[in-house]
């Protein structure tokens, strides 16, 4: 019987001439020939396979996640070189705009309000906030800006009808001590500012900065030479001293002693135009307002007021006559003057009668001209 081995063919024996005459390696070559001539389509992934190999887009909270990654590496890292650093500070600004643009929406979509949940969620989970504000001072202009919008928003977000940055902010008041603090260094000033309004749209952080020692800091603020500033901190403290009128009322109550001497004499009497402009239009809106009734009575009842509202009624200035009118109409319609006030209404009565006489706005206001009226007969009769 013949083995496979033994068995020997046609074919194999051609075979096995081909290679020893070499045709072999000719048909090879041949063969490669024909295949470079002809032109065959490139091999080609299917789409289901291009599939595979893409990136997963990020959620919401990757973004933060992320972000808050980038802003450890910013704080820690003050030393790693300047190429690798403009490389972070580069992605940490496209994640900041991205989480604005998640929470603004762009101009072709609006914000989702899942995707606004998430990244809300997420962001107040962990020290996100915290390092933002801390490492703000390190990022370019425009990212400030964007990190400002941003926090802004988050203010107003709600998870489960709860505002969660009132909660965050309740267990970390310490970032209100730096947003305060931030009108002393006029690279972040008004970043640290806007931030602050917003915050104080919570009416317990609103509260902790009134009856903190904070307070004080906003007489030095208001006059800082620096008017962008000035102007910030002035419409920083308008917001604490009108937005939440209880809470408003009870600090009056309680520091009257100190914040109205020094109301008087550091922005009413101040040198600075605007300053007494702002101050006075500010006291009208305080002393008008119903809920702060028992301040404004114990406050038109003191002649130190009454004489530097009377001062404010002679400056050249339209615009503070008009708002130290609404001011000192509340101490000649108070009906239980004390003595002294009488006397001080009495004793000039003449002069004041003849500055109301002639005391006209530009535009006409029956309101304004019917107070007037009031106001010079009441003085007149006494």
């Amino acid at each position: 019987m013949k083995t496979i081995k033994d068995e020997q063919t046609p074919e194999s024996e051609e075979l096995k001439r081909r290679r020893r005459s070499g045709g072999g390696w000719r048909l090879i070559k041949t063969l490669f020939k024909s295949c470079s001539g002809s032109k065959t389509k490139p091999l080609e992934r299917s789409d289901s396979m291009k599939g595979l190999f893409k990136s997963k887009p990020r959620t919401p909270a990757d973004v933060v996640r992320q972000t808050r990654e980038l802003l450890v590496f910013i704080d820690l890292n003050s030393n790693v070189s300047s190429t690798k650093r403009d490389e972070k500070m580069a992605e940490l600004s496209k994640n900041i705009r991205e989480m604005k643009s998640i929470l603004y929406g762009n101009g072709d979509a609006e914000p989702v309000a899942e995707a606004c949940c998430q990244l809300t969620q997420e962001f107040f989970k962990d020290k996100t906030f915290r390092l933002l504000i801390v490492c703000l001072p390190k990022l370019s202009l425009e990212t400030r800006k964007d990190a400002t919008q941003v926090v802004a928003n988050l203010q107003r977000q709600q998870v489960q009808s709860r505002l969660i940055a009132s909660d965050y902010l309740e267990a970390n008041k310490d970032l209100l001590d730096i947003l305060v603090l931030g009108y002393e260094d006029m690279d972040i000033a008004l970043f640290y500012g806007s931030m602050l309004r917003e915050c104080i749209r919570h009416q317990s952080i609103a509260r902790y900065v009134l009856e903190s020692d904070h307070m004080k800091k906003f007489f030095d603020y208001i006059q800082l030479p620096n008017f962008d500033i000035a102007s910030d901190a002035s419409a920083t403290f308008k917001e604490l001293m009108t937005r939440h009128k209880a809470t408003v009322a009870d600090f009056l109550t309680k520091n009257y002693d100190w914040f109205f001497p020094e109301f008087n004499q550091r922005l009413l009497s101040s040198t600075n135009y605007i300053t007494r402009r702002q101050a006075i239009k500010l006291l009208g809106d305080i002393l008008l307002d119903r809920s702060n009734s028992v301040v404004m009575m114990r406050y038109v009842s003191s002649k130190d007021n009454l004489m530097i509202l009377m001062n404010l009624l002679r400056e050249s200035s339209k615009n503070i006559q008009m708002e130290a009118f609404h001011v000192f109409k509340l101490f000649v319609a108070n009906r239980n003057k004390p003595p002294e006030i009488i006397t001080i209404l009495v004793t000039n009565k003449s002069k004041i009668l003849r500055l109301l006489d002639g005391f006209k706005l530009d535009k006409e206001d029956p309101q304004f001209e019917a107070d007037k009226e009031q106001v010079i007969t009441e003085i007149s009769s006494l």
